[in-house]
């Protein structure tokens, strides 16, 4: 326990190399003294999950053609019936040791991983890549390509209520590739410590930098910091359980680039209340705002804003899950823009999509 508040104190109190440098040292040092851990003696266990998705999208004010305008934010922006993704995921979990291999296929997948590929030409099917080790029930190192701990919402549809997705996750890092420690402090705290290649550069470094992430929580709250070449991004992540039937997450991030360049900055809000086991109803209330011309509002204007009202009713039919949702976007300046139509500032559109987890 020592250690790592030492190493705490001089991340927090050095400068970004320092950071960097001192924490890949750390993982490895904590891997060299636990080689004598006992080995593995229970069954492994071979998994096989995952999930596909359609949905159809129109918007009420704007065009539903080739020429059809969607929100800045990542996935279900395609016209009429569209797909989303296949995702299959394969994992081998031992009481030691582990991996996962998590595959993407479908529109959904592609924008998820829009850097690759970089050099394999079936890297841009590959959401995560990595094993673990459980070098004891406090400590586990993973190393390979894993999505990112900062944020509310995830890649795949499953573990999101509402089935479009914010403006603080699409312009938010997706993946990283790297080695990472996950401790158990207590019961109520975990830490996490990890050094990973440059963000949205999952397959190799092509440029010899790299990032530092680390990750404090407590009690199912989470204050994440990422120290990238390019960026610096601060992030909470947390909910509450109101009542037995309502639910209160909580989103927050403020992310500003090297040399005083664009950022932003955001807050979100997602109450959900079920009215029974296979109905619920929620909410995502977001504000967004660029310091600068960040390009995530699409405006080309510094400085501009939006906000996000979405509405998301979601209906479970054994392991089909079927999400009608409805979306307004208020932007400060315009934001839509189309040649068939004037450019506004406001866009409202419907989603119904069909979700089936297996």
């Amino acid at each position: 326990m020592g250690i790592i508040i030492l190493y705490i104190v001089l991340a927090l109190t050095n400068y970004k190399n320092f950071i960097m440098k001192s924490t890949f040292t750390f993982l490895l040092v904590l891997v060299s003294v636990t080689v004598w851990s006992q080995e593995e003696t229970s069954e492994k266990k071979f998994n096989l999950s995952g999930s596909i998705d359609a949905y159809y999208r129109t918007n009420f004010d704007a065009p539903n053609d080739e020429n059809a305008i969607a929100p800045g934010s990542s996935f279900a922006n395609l016209p009429g019936f569209a797909l989303g993704m296949a995702n299959i995921i394969a994992s081998y979990e031992g009481a030691k040791v582990g991996f996962v291999a998590d595959l993407v296929f479908g529109p959904r997948g592609t924008d998820a991983i829009f850097a690759s590929p970089m050099y394999s030409a079936t890297g841009n099917i590959v959401n995560q890549l990595y094993a673990y080790w459980n070098v004891s029930d406090k400590v586990t190192i993973t190393m390979g390509n894993f999505n990112t701990f900062l944020g509310y919402e995830v890649i795949s549809p499953v573990a999101n209520f509402n089935y479009s997705t914010s403006y603080l996750f699409s312009y938010g890092p997706f993946s990283h590739t790297g080695i990472k420690a996950d401790f158990a402090l207590s019961d109520k705290f975990s830490l996490m410590l990890g050094v990973m290649n440059p963000t949205d550069l999952t397959e190799f470094n092509p440029n010899g930098s790299y990032a530092f992430g680390a990750q404090l929580g407590y009690s199912d709250q989470f204050l994440n910091v990422l120290v990238d070449p390019n960026f610096f991004e601060i992030d909470f992540t947390g909910g509450f359980d109101v009542s037995d039937d309502f639910f209160l997450g909580i989103n927050a991030a403020y992310l500003k680039t090297e040399d005083s360049g664009p950022g932003f900055a955001g807050v979100a809000l997602y109450p959900q209340y079920a009215t029974s086991d296979s109905f619920t109803i929620g909410f995502r209330g977001e504000y967004f705002v660029e310091d600068g011309d960040f390009g995530a509002i699409g405006t080309g204007i510094a400085d501009s804003s939006v906000f996000t009202a979405t509405l998301t009713a979601s209906y479970v039919i054994d392991d089909l899950i079927i999400k009608p949702e409805l979306r307004l976007d208020s932007a400060s300046d315009n934001a839509f823009i189309n040649s068939n139509i004037d450019p506004t500032k406001s866009l409202s559109s419907f989603v119904l999509a069909a979700i089936y987890k297996f």
